[in-house]
């Protein structure tokens, strides 16, 4: 029986409730899901189902990634609510794909862990699914798990396995509205020009997974736990002197009341060089190499290409400034003595994140 699976939560508990239920099918897990957004979250979420398949000695296909193909199926529709039509077309198109796929490795039978999804109509599913099998002439098995608390049951096994917990269902339209209804960033987007990784990031959720998978591997004994903390995200950042736009480095968690501010130095403390307004300091790219123990060559490098996020961090902490403080922080190449102009659209805000432990 080839199993189309969305998510390693949905899946590790439908496919052990296949085996049960169906000891004589050899099952065949296919990863199918170009709905996801991004594709780091698109990895992340392939990684974990790896990981389950290898705990229950199943066979994992990866599908392609033909985003374009997904998103030419739902335009027009990216308004759509949860469960509403764009979420039909995309169930469609990913059941169209696993039943082509299912005839074409000669299964009779193809399912979908999407079924024991909490957010998605059973109802929508099967009927998606019954058309789209009687296409490729097989049929398409739609137990129903959620019943008798077995969505309880599906989140225990969850955590007892640490499994990875998406917060969303998998695409870029599904989030922003549910981020919008939230009133929370949907950071999941945010990707620095420099490549640097963001705090609770997807990229850093890759890492400790990938380090996970590795520890698993070597059998070390680690557990995965959760911390709330100050995160922070940066729109954009502008520094103009006298009018003319000069390379600056903004450092973490740099913020403004508003997303605007004006003056001029008005004085210096050691090499930390403070504006006239809205409590912003200027250190020279030479000041922030002795800091960092870095060697830029200029401002526009380090903008493209800085150090880890933590080494910023720690930056921050040697000027000498509390954990608290959220003030604008421009590195540069040399500290401005006419009229200063600073736009920091930049966002901070309380959230969540996991971290790994060896024990």
């Amino acid at each position: 029986m080839l199993v189309h699976i969305c998510c390693s939560v949905d899946s590790h508990y439908f496919l052990q409730k296949l085996q049960i239920e169906y000891p004589e099918e050899t099952l065949i897990g296919f990863f199918y899901d170009p709905n996801i957004h991004p594709y780091s979250e698109y990895y992340l979420r392939f990684l974990d189902v790896k990981r389950s398949c290898k705990m229950l000695d199943i066979e994992l296909i990866e599908g392609e990634y033909d985003v374009d193909k997904w998103l030419e199926v739902v335009k027009g529709f990216e308004h759509e609510p949860e469960k509403g039509a764009r979420c039909g077309l995309c169930f469609d198109r990913r059941f169209e794909v696993s039943a082509q796929k299912a005839a074409q490795l000669g299964e009779k039978t193809f399912t979908s862990t999407l079924l024991t999804s909490p957010k998605k109509s059973l109802k929508q599913l099967s009927l998606a699914g019954d058309a789209l099998a009687e296409k490729e002439g097989i049929t398409f098995v739609a137990p129903d798990y959620r019943k008798a608390s077995g969505t309880q049951e599906q989140n225990i096994i969850a955590k007892e396995d640490a499994l990875y917990r998406q917060d969303y269902c998998g695409c870029m339209f599904g989030l922003n509205i549910q981020r919008d209804q939230q009133n929370k960033l949907a950071d999941e987007l945010f990707v620095p020009l420099s490549g640097q990784i963001q705090p609770e990031s997807i990229e850093e959720r890759i890492e400790m997974y990938e380090k996970r998978w590795k520890l698993e591997e070597a059998n070390k004994e680690h557990k995965i736990i959760k911390q709330r903390f100050l995160n922070w995200r940066l729109n954009s950042g502008l520094l103009r002197v006298r009018k003319e736009v000069v390379p600056a480095h903004f450092l973490p968690y740099s913020t403004l009341k508003g997303e605007y501010s004006r003056g001029k130095i008005e004085y210096s403390v050691g090499e930390v060089h403070h504006m006239n307004r809205d409590e912003v300091r200027f250190i020279t790219l030479d000041y922030y190499n002795r800091l960092a123990n870095t060697d830029y060559a200029d401002v526009t490098t380090l903008i493209y290409a800085p150090p880890s996020f933590e080494k910023e961090l720690d930056v921050r902490s040697k000027l000498g400034i509390t954990p608290y403080d959220l003030s604008v922080i421009l590195v540069v190449e040399e500290i401005p003595s006419k009229k200063i102009e600073i736009l920091c659209q930049s966002k901070t805000y309380s959230d969540v994140k996991e971290v790994l432990i060896e024990l």
